[in-house]
């Protein structure tokens, strides 16, 4: 059987993404190839200079691309209820939970959360609970959630979530990547109790070159931790157009089952679209509801309309 590739995406045209993160490295590649196939694409991302920026070097690359910037900080928990109260599509067909941050010295959102599981699990939490309506209402509708094979380095500590007793970046970024798989396992028992035909899935990149890994040394000033992340990026990691297929699989190929988790094959590290190994905590049922009630007293969003 051949690989997977991006010319193996369905036609998407009439269906509408958001894409979280999408103004650079796996999120703008997952938005450019749903916007070449048709789709009407959202690039929610934080900046808005970097977003429109984004959106222009898009339509350099499909001129016919149906694609605009719309501001989300994932950080803020006011923003992410600005993005969906103006959303105004008749239709969400797919939510692509791109967004994240790595391995960050010690920092808060804007709402008190250690950063890493701030911006990483409960702003999409918050994000999917809140477009939810609109997903309900979309015939194949899907939520792909970005994790990663990290996971497995750490489950989560629910009585410590914030990591305030002893953080460590490591550990909270596996914790926070735990959680977003936690989180769709318990989304797709949800939705599955309740009758919907909405699939929640999960993909990681395996090791993808991307500015993700720069961005704590370079806030730090580690120059040499700096420079052996940009050469892991260029001699050992795929790129990021093929770190972007698992999640390209998991939105849009036939027959994705619910609480699935795509990987790059077959050691999980670079590789064509295959099922991925996962943690067992991260199909814990006790673990999941405790994660989501957490969640829901943490961000003040309901899921409305699903059975728990």
């Amino acid at each position: 059987m051949a690989a997977w590739t991006a010319n193996d995406i369905p036609d998407q045209s009439g269906r509408t993404a958001v894409v979280t993160g999408a103004n650079s490295g796996l999120g703008y590649v997952t938005a450019r190839e749903l916007a070449r196939r048709g789709a009407h694409v959202i690039l929610a991302c934080r900046s808005a200079e970097r977003g429109v920026a984004a959106v222009d070097r898009l339509l350099g690359e499909v001129p016919d691309a149906d694609a605009e910037f719309r501001a989300l900080d994932l950080g803020d928990l006011a923003s992410v209820r600005q993005f969906t109260a103006a959303y105004d599509s008749a239709r969400l067909d797919l939510l692509i939970n791109n967004a994240g941050v790595m391995a960050l010295p010690y920092r808060r959102t804007a709402d008190g959360f250690e950063t890493q599981f701030g911006v990483n699990h409960l702003g999409h939490f918050a994000l999917t609970g809140l477009l939810l309506p609109r997903l309900l209402e979309t015939s194949g509708a899907r939520v792909v959630t970005v994790s990663s094979g990290l996971h497995a380095l750490a489950n989560i500590d629910i009585g410590d979530l914030n990591s305030e007793r002893n953080y460590r970046r490591w550990v909270a970024y596996s914790r926070s990547k735990t959680a977003n798989l936690l989180f769709v396992h318990e989304l797709a028992r949800r939705l599955a109790l309740s009758g919907a035909e909405t699939v929640a899935a999960a993909a990681h990149p395996g090791y993808a070159s991307t500015n993700l890994t720069n961005v704590a040394p370079r806030m730090e000033g580690r120059k040499g931790a700096e420079r052996f992340m940009q050469l892991g990026n260029r001699f050992i990691a795929q790129s990021a157009a093929a770190g972007a297929l698992p999640t390209l699989y998991a939105a849009t190929a036939p027959g994705v089952r619910p609480d699935s988790f795509t990987g790059p094959g077959p050691l999980g590290f670079r590789g064509a679209p295959t099922r991925s190994w996962r943690a067992k905590w991260t199909r814990d049922d006790v673990a999941g509801e405790r994660l989501w009630a957490a969640s829901e007293g943490l961000t003040g969003v309901r899921y409305e309309g699903l059975k728990g």
